[in-house]
This record gives structure tokens, sequence and C-alpha cells, in this order.
């Protein structure tokens, strides 16, 4: 039986927080390695990116670990879960729209939540569940993953944010606007409330992706719960986005591109801002007692 913190070779890496991608145990921590496709290791600092990297998407001047996943799996998986994403959040508020607000401000949060939470626990493994522009810039500038794949994932994620959006307009038409995300607030308290929720995202996506330390095992309830939380904060004001995606795909069906700018700018700042925060205070080998090998809920 080997030792906790060991790693295991051969191991398939998955992309989400903490799912597992191989049969072991849920609770193994073996079986926890981070959501960007990647062991949770150090990855190797990558100076700069080479035109031969475009051919190539596992090389940055150094090789990063990659698990044998190919891209084609990776965009699809991240196609299909922005899409479930995007056609769950999305539906909540429409609903609302067109049954007189009948699952009110807590529903519309709680579909968003769980519609995170059940796409990085079916996909994680396979596309790292990204789900959000943002999010994958963030990682590539703290190279938790690699540049070269970038503009694939976010062409994926965007192409699922627009058909989940036109299906929405298919089944719910006349009422997609409700769907849309519009600031009811000044341009100036939109912009830093959506920074401010994506950066608390992402500051938590960081930590169970990235450390072995956090409790990998729930990274999609951890993950989850931070949407549900960011949504009662924020959405009577800018309806909670986080997300470039949720808002594009909505906003190009409904023909409503109001204050879009906003949804661009302010999650992806906050997002990088939320990643360089846990990175800072992110717990380093030599700082970890030896008796805290594992910072669980388990014993």
């Amino acid at each position: 039986m080997p030792e906790l913190g060991t790693v295991m070779p051969n191991m398939v890496s998955p992309a989400t927080p903490g799912t597992p991608g191989t049969p072991s145990p849920l609770l193994s921590v073996q079986a926890r390695v981070e959501s960007a496709s990647y062991d949770r290791l150090s990855m190797p600092r990558c100076k700069c990116l080479p035109a031969s990297s475009l051919a190539n998407s596992q090389s940055c001047l150094v090789d990063f670990r990659v698990p044998d996943v190919s891209l084609t799996k990776k965009l699809g998986a991240e196609f299909l879960g922005t899409f479930i994403l995007i056609f769950g959040a999305t539906a909540a508020p429409i609903v609302n729209q067109k049954y007189n607000g009948v699952e009110g401000l807590f529903g519309n949060a709680l579909c968003a939540g769980l519609a995170v939470t059940i796409v990085i626990l079916s996909t994680g493994h396979i596309s790292g569940a990204h789900l959000n522009p943002s999010l994958t810039i963030a990682f590539a500038v703290f190279r938790h993953f690699p540049w070269a794949q970038v503009p694939a994932y976010i062409i994926a994620q965007i192409s699922g944010s627009i058909c989940a959006s036109f299906a929405l307009k298919g089944v719910y038409h006349p009422f997609l606007s409700g769907g849309v995300t519009v600031p009811s607030i000044t341009t100036a308290q939109a912009f830093f409330l959506e920074l401010i929720i994506t950066f608390n995202l992402l500051f938590v996506v960081t930590a169970v992706a990235t450390d072995t330390r956090a409790v990998g095992e729930l990274a999609g309830i951890a993950v989850g719960a931070t949407v549900v939380l960011n949504i009662m904060i924020a959405g009577p004001g800018t309806g909670g986005s986080m997300n470039p995606v949720r808002t594009i795909g909505p906003a190009i069906a409904a023909g409503n591109f109001r204050q879009v700018w906003i949804y661009l700018m302010a999650p992806t700042v906050g997002a990088i801002l939320g990643a360089a925060a846990y990175t800072a205070v992110k717990l380093k080998d030599d700082e970890i007692e030896p008796e805290r090998q594992v910072a669980s809920f388990r014993r």
C-alpha cells in the first residue's frame, strides 16, 4: 500500500480539480491530480511560446506533463460541458421571467452551481472542465495550462455557449431576454462586482486544482458552492456572470450587447488576480509539518 503523498507512475492526469482519471477509489490521495490536465506537481516554467508549439501543443521550451487524452476529446468535452453549464445557468432566469419569478434568486444561483458541479464531476477528467475563458487564461498565465491550447479551448467554450443559447431561444422564445446578463447598477459598480466575484471563484478553483493539500475530491462541490454564493451576492446587480461565455452566447441569441465589455474584461482581470492571490498564499513544502501531509476532512 503506497504511503500518502506518493505519486503513482503512469497515472492519467484528469483536467478538473481532484476528479479521478482512473478507476481508483474516489478518496484515494494518489488519484488527486491537478485539474488542468497535469499532475499536481510544480509545472516547469515556460519562458515563451515558440512558433513550433502551434504545431505541437506540448512544446513550450519545456515539456508539459500531459495525459494520454487527445486534444479533440478535450475540446469535445469543453464544448459539451459549456453547453450544459450555459443551458442550466441561463434557463433559470428565463423560467423566472416566463413564470413570474417562480424560482427566485436562490433558484438562479442553485441552477448555476449545480450545473458547474455536475460538469466538473462528469467531464473534468477529460478536459479539466474549464468552461470559462477567463479561467483558461488565468491558468495559462501561471503555467498550469499550455498557451498553445488556449485559443482552441476558448473557441470550444464560445461555441458551446452559442449553441446552448440558441437552444434556449427555440424552447423559451420570446423570453430569452431574461437570461441575458445586463447590469442594473452603474458601470463602475458592475465592473468591480464582476471582478470581485470572479476573484473569489478563481481563488477557490486554483486551490482545489493545483494544491495537493486542498480537498481535491470535493472540488466540484467547492466550486459549485462558490458559484451559488457569488450569484446570491451579485445576481440582482449584474446577473453574476463570472464567465465571458455566460454573457456572450445569450447576448448573441437575444441581440442584446448592452455593456457586454464589462463581462469580457472584469472576469478575466478578476480570474488572474484570484489565481495570483492563491499562488501567493500557497504553502510551500518546507512550511508543512511532517504529520500534516494532507489537509483534508478525512482521517
